[in-house]
């Protein structure tokens, strides 16, 4: 009897390990079958609605290509010019409109549970999200769409925006591409354009450009003007009405500035040009009339004194005070320092023994042994 029982023991102690082992590979073996099951339910319903799905695919297409028609035919019966821009944003939005719906439709095709205003409620618990995300985008969008409305500059115009200078090639809903002088694009995001002051130099017909000329002090104004006028009006392309004309401006340290102002057409090539055209001709009439044309000058005149009083400490108005012995230094003179070479070789101060200068020399004039 013990024998059975030591036996029975045995086997339970030695079968009991194996069943956590079974257990696992029962568990892997259902999950692997889950796994396969639910891949092949989906294969099923991909089967069952590969014909939705072509229909969706076909219905989009057609209001793809109704979109198209759509945004031609809004911008051919637009009001206006054939490229103006209200008929451009009218096609597109109606494009675009179009464009959901078909993607809408295609969705309700495809998955026949699917509702409209399921997809506006989950938007509508993300839309602050999306927002904060997409805030530029809309941004441009919005400013895009308002100047295309508005109009303040067409494609071809010459603005300037910020630092930037050129033709503008293409206004879009998000950005607006310009072409610079010196033949680089630059691509401006129209919230920036819009927010910001934009400079439209074509916006009218003509524009003004302006110049100044120094002449000399000893020249005559009128004489001077009179010469500058008649060479800016001998030149072609300047424009007659309103014509030309020539301002005195500023009395400046070295010249009697003249200001030249004339008008042309707006277009940057042509301004260059008759600006290159307006400098050679102003510049050769003058000097051939003899009209100076000076270089920034400055004079400095060396003296002495100032008044009768200056170097006499016991009347001068200012500078050091009289010492309280009433001897007052003697006064520096430049004539006596580049006669004498400085006189004691730091004051510039005349020596002890060297005579006094007259009196006429106290007032400025150079001692007569001085003069060349």
């Amino acid at each position: 009897m013990q024998d059975t029982l030591s036996v029975v023991e045995d086997t339970v102690l030695t079968a009991a390990p194996a069943a956590p082992a079974d257990t696992a590979a029962v568990s892997v073996t259902e999950a692997t079958g889950e796994a396969v099951g639910q891949l092949q339910r989906m294969l099923d319903g991909l089967v069952a609605a590969l014909p939705r799905i072509g229909v969706a695919v076909v219905v989009f297409g057609v209001v793809w290509l109704a979109a198209k028609g759509v945004r031609s035919l809004v911008h051919r019966v637009t009001p206006g010019p054939r490229n103006s821009n209200i008929g451009l944003v009218l096609g597109r939005l109606a494009y675009a409109a179009l464009l959901v719906i078909g993607m809408l439709v295609a969705l309700v095709i495809i998955f026949p549970t699917f509702e409209v205003g399921d997809l506006f409620a989950a938007l509508g618990i993300g839309g602050v999200a999306i927002g904060f995300a997409f805030q530029d985008i809309f941004q441009n969008l919005l400013a895009g769409i308002l100047i295309l409305l508005r109009e303040p500059f067409r494609v071809g115009d010459e603005i300037t925006s910020g630092e930037y200078t050129g033709a503008v090639e293409a206004i879009e809903t998000r950005a607006t591409f310009i072409r610079t002088y010196d033949g680089r694009r630059v691509i401006i995001p129209n919230s920036q354009i819009y927010s910001d002051p934009v400079q439209v130099i074509t916006a009218y017909q003509m524009v003004r450009s302006q110049y100044d000329v120094g002449i000399g002090y000893g020249d005559d104004i009128e004489t001077a003007k009179r010469i500058a006028l008649d060479a800016v009006r001998g030149i072609d392309g300047i424009m007659q009405d309103p014509g030309p004309d020539v301002l005195t401006w500023d009395l400046a340290g070295s010249s009697v500035n003249l200001r030249v102002r004339w008008w042309t057409d707006p277009t940057r090539s042509n301004v260059v040009k008759l600006h290159d055209q307006v400098l050679i001709r102003v510049s050769q009439a003058l000097l051939g009339a003899g009209i100076d044309l000076p270089f920034p000058t400055q004079q400095i005149l060396f003296h002495d004194q100032t008044e009768a009083t200056d170097g006499d400490r016991t009347r001068q108005r200012e500078g050091w005070p009289v010492p309280e012995s009433g001897d007052a230094p003697e006064p520096a003179g430049i004539a006596w320092a580049l006669r004498a070479g400085g006189g004691d070789g730091q004051s510039g101060r005349p020596p002890a023994d060297a005579p006094q200068a007259p009196d006429d020399d106290r007032e400025g004039n150079r001692p007569p042994d001085l003069e060349a």
